[in-house]
């Protein structure tokens, strides 16, 4: 059975990426496979757990990690909530 931790949308900050309830604390148990599923608003997902040095082409679904700072969902170069139709309060669900 898979693992996984529940969480929701707390905020939209002003670049339009979408920060998470999922606190460092909890996702520093989550596996860094390519096989690490984030699932957002239950129709949008992306695959992995990336640092701020990432590298992904523009366009580009990802969850980031940071110390000491929840996770956080971002469009590279452009606004994840606004191309996503997601706001604050959208489940997010992350197995591994």
């Amino acid at each position: 059975m898979a693992d996984k931790i529940q969480g929701k949308i707390i905020e939209v900050d002003p670049q339009g990426d979408l920060i998470t309830d999922i606190g460092h604390e909890q996702w520093d148990r989550i596996s860094r496979s390519s096989e690490t599923k984030v699932i957002v608003d239950e129709e949008h997902e992306t695959f992995g757990l990336f640092g701020l040095d990432h590298q992904q082409p523009p366009m580009t679904f990802i969850a980031i990690t940071e110390p000491e700072k929840p996770l956080r969902l971002h469009l590279v170069s452009d606004s994840a909530s606004m191309m996503l139709g997601v706001r604050a309060g959208a489940s997010v669900e992350v197995v591994w």
